[in-house]
């Protein structure tokens, strides 16, 4: 009888805890540097306990996804300074998961975001590609976590230019996973109400 209770008690608490934090990683890639970031902001994540991590192409990522995830990291290559065609899509297909010409629709509320990106050389428009994804996200009411550099500033999120050997530098790896971390934790904090 006592077995029978102690099992009632802990299939009660699992029942009523909460779930996982849920990241959205979703990256467009030509080259694949774009992809060697991305997969570093997922490990960055996956550092943080309780936190489900889903990696995903832009034109890979379903309604589901983006619906489920409580923080969202987007990455491009950066095209004419801009983001890529495919990763506008993608911010559009966001507008319209979360919402987007439905009355009342709270988009993006309550869960935070972040950019990251990769160019072909230093003057390449990262900035302006970060800035243009961030700017969207904020009409859709996210909250934007950037990223931290080495060097401990704030930076948009992080960045690579794919002219290094390799095609990504590992200091621009290990940006990109101390931002994953980061996003994961604010993410978790956020949700728990300690954003509040």
């Amino acid at each position: 009888m006592k077995h029978l209770a102690i099992s009632v008690l802990l299939f009660a608490a699992a029942a009523t805890a909460a779930p996982p934090v849920r990241i959205l990683i979703a990256y467009h890639s030509q080259t694949g540097n774009t992809e060697k970031l991305a997969m570093a902001v997922r490990d960055g994540a996956a550092s943080v306990p309780e936190v489900e991590i889903a990696l995903r192409k832009v034109g890979e990522a379903s309604v589901e996804d983006i619906v489920k995830a409580d923080g969202l990291a987007i990455g491009t290559p950066v095209h004419w300074g801009n983001l890529s065609a495919e990763t506008k899509s993608f911010l559009d297909r966001v507008g319209a998961a979360l919402g987007l010409g439905k009355k009342g629709a709270t988009f993006g509320e309550g869960r935070l975001a972040g950019v990251f990106c990769t160019a072909g050389g230093p003057a390449g428009g990262q900035d302006t590609a970060r800035l243009s994804i961030i700017a969207a996200l904020l009409h859709m009411r996210f909250v934007i976590a950037g990223g931290v550099a080495g060097d401990g500033y704030g930076v948009l999120g992080p960045q690579a230019i794919g002219g290094a050997p390799g095609g990504v530098a590992k200091n621009d790896l290990d940006d990109a996973r101390r931002f994953g971390e980061r996003l994961a934790r604010l993410t978790k904090q956020f949700r728990s109400g300690a954003g509040k």
